[in-house]
């Protein structure tokens, strides 16, 4: 009688504790307690995802419901995509999809889609990426009083280069300092931009402002006027200024370009303006620094001859080191902003593709 009674006993409790299953893609299937436990599940396949400006990228996310607490699907799925921004407080609306009416905003209005490959594929194909494009996207579907979410990474190829103008370091404050990298075909770094430029071995001695507005600069051989020469290699940090009345350098990031950089080959050399005339003649515009940085670095350009550059600056880029043509480091090699109505150099030209 007791053993029939603790059977008995047994049946309920595993009556009364069922755990719902629904399944995952690649014959995963997750467990869930229907009364406590959540029943929608965001995720994405990779927390980073890599490309280039002027190339197109997928955000991975999928979702997964449990489709015993939606029953046949009276709540229609909302899937928003938002970016976020580097203090993490303000989010961008990117792109909105429940059921047939989709929105996208700003600047991806007629560059972003969802992929669609599932029933439950909240993927997000962004085209044609811009230099703005970089940064982490928030994946969140909506479903009655559920909903869930993924973050992903969007890291761009490129080069970090730092940038200061004529007027002479440390002269722009944070606002200026966004205007001269958009100036030279570039943005204001991030510092996960410029970290990753450390490793590489950016090694700059001049502090200059970063997007979250933070002034930061790179060190890989410490020495006195660096922070001091028995410090380590590092990212050094003067932390947040005023935006308005702090001024320093800056560190741009630009990637790929969509057309033809190159020397112009010319019987004379040249003055400033005859530099952006000759230029002109040949059907193309005087270069930007950002464009000899990204020839240099993502297109193994090497050329030993000093040439203008849109910002009245002269520079040349060597990539195969070698005497007389910067020695020892592959570089962007800087001459200086010369006066532009006396002094004669090459120039360097940039014909964009349509």
């Amino acid at each position: 009688m007791k053993s029939l009674l603790l059977l008995v006993l047994i049946s309920i409790c595993w009556a009364d504790h069922p755990s719902d299953n629904y399944t995952l893609d690649h014959g995963r299937v997750i467990h869930i307690q229907a009364e406590n436990g959540p029943h929608l599940l965001v995720e994405a396949e990779q927390a980073k995802v890599f490309s280039h400006r002027g190339g197109n990228v997928t955000l991975p996310c999928k979702f997964f419901r449990d489709p015993t607490a939606f029953g046949s699907g009276t709540h229609k799925i909302r899937i928003k995509w938002t970016k976020l921004t580097s203090d993490y407080l303000k989010e961008v609306d990117v792109f909105v999809s429940m059921g047939y009416h989709k929105k996208a905003y700003g600047g991806y209005q007629g560059r972003v889609f969802l992929k669609g490959g599932s029933d439950n594929d909240a993927s997000l194909v962004i085209t044609d990426l811009t230099l703005e494009d970089y940064g982490k996207y928030k994946c969140e579907v909506i479903e009655g009083l559920e909903d869930d979410t993924a973050v992903v990474s969007l890291d761009l190829q490129g080069v970090v280069f730092p940038y200061f103008p004529r007027l002479g370091r440390y002269n722009l404050n944070f606002h200026e300092a966004q205007q001269a990298c958009l100036n030279q075909d570039a943005v204001i770094a991030s510092f996960d931009q410029l970290y990753d430029a450390w490793r590489g071995g950016l090694d700059w001695c001049n502090a200059g402002w970063l997007s979250d507005g933070s002034v930061q600069y790179p060190i890989t051989k410490p020495r006195e006027p660096c922070g001091g020469q028995n410090t380590v290699p590092g990212v050094r940090n003067y932390g947040f200024w005023d935006k308005e009345k702090s001024r320093y350098d800056v560190f741009c990031f630009t990637s790929n370009f969509n057309g033809r950089f190159y020397y112009l080959i010319h019987p004379t050399k040249l003055t400033y303006d005859e530099a952006v005339q000759a230029c002109l003649n040949d059907g193309a515009r005087i270069a930007k620094v950002g464009q000899i940085f990204a020839a240099w670095k993502l297109l193994g350009y090497d050329r030993c001859d000093a040439g203008w550059l849109e910002d009245g600056s002269v520079r040349y880029p060597i990539s195969r080191p070698r005497r007389r043509c910067s020695p020892t480091e592959a570089a962007v090699r800087f001459v200086g902003f010369p006066d532009k109505k006396h002094k004669l150099y090459g120039v360097y030209c940039f014909r964009a593709y349509n």
